[in-house]
């Protein structure tokens, strides 16, 4: 993607400084407004009293989550400037430290090192089998869960989700014939489209039972059903070969002290002329996990860790791996969650018809404060294309996209 068009994914409104001279109101029940700053505001705060807004000012990031997530308060207008607001008027404190102890040292933890098939399983089940018409109200029409890849901020999300799976496909140099495995295959757009437009046989794993009854559905509709399928299982279950595999949004639940075991896994699926794709988010250096790590772990990817950029190119490495390309495509994943947020809230009422309202006002908070995270670079999304490394000859990258 040309940094143009990155760069031009970033709104006008966005960037660091937001406190700074930032226009927003204050709503009291009993109606008196407080507007602070110049300007048009951006936002406003729902609260109870001004005690309560006190209290917002006040408090962590983790206790103003669940508050938010309870509806002690609301926030109307641009949600996401108003997460902006909150995390930089965040001063690190006593609860902060107790917050980010508790990620770090709970028994949870233990499956940074050990984790079930089973476990994995149920941690997978937890965010994605909430309902299939939930994730329909504000996802595209193919039901893509991960970046989108924009041309322009204003491209519709419909779109934007095609190009990225033709970005992907484009990537391995998807041939007619080949056997194409999509590790953790969500909703199945992936593995249809390849094999619609790309003539391959397409396989698919994932471990919710709720997605792999969507993709088989679809797969059917579309007739597709000779040249692909849909697996309910551990990708360590996987068998066979294939001559490209792509890992899309899926390796940030396998654990950073199991990339080893989930790299040489893939090798050891992967023709030995075969390419691998791996998308994913990933963290910078040097990132800690705190606050907002433990929300995410409680209420939102139960067993989710991410790794460094360093860290995935060094047990990539060690599997066998070498790296033919790497890209940079966080500002989409920015955007995308923007695009999602404002779904979200436009369908808030056909949400509501299929999960509760906690967790409605969860998935509302992650996706606005994982859109803030990504375009101010806390978290970041590479894709790394893989091929086995071979001690002699030429070897060149699939096919620019």
């Amino acid at each position: 993607m040309p940094l143009a068009k990155v760069t031009s994914l970033v709104p006008p409104s966005g960037g660091a400084g937001v406190a700074n001279g930032l226009s927003y109101e204050v709503l009291f029940r009993d109606g008196r407004p407080l507007v602070q700053g110049t300007g048009p505001p951006l936002f406003a705060f729902l609260m109870r009293d001004p005690a309560q807004y006190e209290w917002l000012l006040r408090s962590d990031l983790y206790s103003a989550a669940l508050a938010f997530v309870r509806g002690d308060f609301d926030v109307r207008g641009d949600l996401i400037s108003a997460i902006r607001f909150k995390k930089e008027i965040a001063r690190g404190g006593l609860r902060d430290w107790v917050s980010s102890m508790r990620v770090r040292w709970v028994p949870r933890r233990i499956e940074s090192w050990i984790q079930t098939r089973l476990r994995a399983a149920r941690n997978v089940r937890f965010h994605y089998d909430r309902s299939n018409d939930f994730y329909r109200s504000f996802l595209d029409s193919r039901m893509v869960y991960s970046s989108a890849d924009f041309n322009d901020s204003n491209q519709d999300i419909d779109d934007a989700q095609l190009a990225k799976l033709d970005h992907i496909c484009g990537k391995l140099a998807l041939q007619p014939g080949e056997r194409f495995l999509d590790i953790g295959c969500g909703w199945g757009a992936l593995i249809a489209r390849a094999a619609e437009q790309y003539g391959v046989s397409a396989s698919g794993c994932t471990l919710s039972p709720e997605q792999r009854s969507f993709a088989a559905k679809s797969i059917a509709e579309k007739h597709l059903e000779r040249r692909v399928m849909v697996n309910e299982c551990d990708y360590r279950s996987l068998t066979g070969r294939f001559n490209k595999i792509a890992s899309i949004g899926m390796f940030e639940h396998v654990g950073r002290r199991r990339l080893r075991e989930y790299f040489r896994k893939v090798f050891d699926l992967l023709e030995d002329d075969g390419l691998f794709l791996n998308r994913g988010i990933i963290r910078p250096e040097g990132a800690k996990d705190g606050p907002e790590t433990l929300f995410l772990d409680e209420r939102v990817f139960p067993g989710g860790e991410l790794a460094t950029l360093s860290t995935v190119t060094h047990e990539a490495g060690r599997a066998g791996f070498e790296v033919l390309e790497v890209e940079n495509l966080r500002l989409h994943y920015a955007l995308t969650c923007r695009r999602w947020v404002e779904r979200l809230q436009k369908n808030r009422d056909k949400c509501l018809r299929y999960v509760e309202l906690e967790t409605y006002r969860t998935w509302l908070l992650y996706l606005a404060a994982s859109a803030v995270n990504f375009q101010e670079g806390v978290t970041d999304l590479y894709q790394i294309l893989m091929a086995k490394r071979r001690p002699s000859g030429l070897r060149f990258a699939g096919s620019a996209a």
